[in-house]
């Protein structure tokens, strides 16, 4: 019959906390594994991601660069969240997006998404386009093709251009990115020491994911 632990000697009971303590300690040491395990992977994930400062660089030479670059349009992005227009790029892809469209039973119901919700009058996300350029996208909402959007999109492109995309290039959202380490700066000091890479730079890019 058991007599219960107080009737078990003195050492019974050491060799029972220390076999706790050590069983303890390697569950630690496991979770531990795990998480450097975890942080492990998603260094080479965003390891291969970078931009190197080349390609930031070509961003600055057109707007097209920027956008056709998929971390340079996630920057953008973000910069035009931050000024409450994010429509125009929404826009642009949207209609990028609708020229891959392979069926033609798809085309007028993606068409007619598209202009409910950037050109109609009641459109959530309106986009700013001239009167003549809005009735002509209207009519082609009758028979939806290919490049039934391609005028309205030329317009915002142009619009972009002219606009957000000069105050992009002057904003931390590209700044930041474009600008080299500076000599001898230790990671701990030197605030733009990481920024010579797109993922180095993860607060600006995740505000548009």
């Amino acid at each position: 019959m058991c007599k219960g632990l107080a009737a078990l000697p003195a050492t019974c009971l050491k060799s029972a906390k220390d076999m706790k303590h050590r069983l303890g300690f390697l569950l630690q040491k496991s979770d531990s594994c795990d998480y450097g395990s975890s942080q492990g992977k998603k260094e080479k994930i965003s390891s291969s991601q970078r931009v190197s400062q080349e390609e930031v660089r070509k961003w600055a030479d057109s707007l097209e660069n920027l956008i056709h670059h998929d971390r340079g349009l996630a920057a953008f992005r973000a910069f035009l969240k931050s000024e409450y227009s994010e429509e125009n790029i929404e826009f642009w892809v949207s209609c990028e997006d609708y020229k891959k469209t392979k069926s033609p039973a798809k085309l007028s119901p993606k068409a007619r998404k598209i202009y409910d919700e950037f050109i109609s009058v009641q459109a959530t996300k309106e986009v700013n386009l001239d009167s003549c350029t809005r009735e002509k996208t209207s009519h082609n909402m009758l028979e939806p093709t290919l490049s039934c959007f391609d005028e309205a999109q030329r317009k915002i492109f142009t619009l972009m251009e002219k606009d957000s995309y000069r105050r992009f290039l002057k904003s931390p959202y590209y700044l930041d990115l474009v600008s080299p380490p500076a000599a001898g700066c230790a990671p701990e000091n030197c605030k733009r020491s990481h920024t010579h890479t797109l993922d180095c730079n993860s607060n600006i890019i995740s505000q548009c994911a």
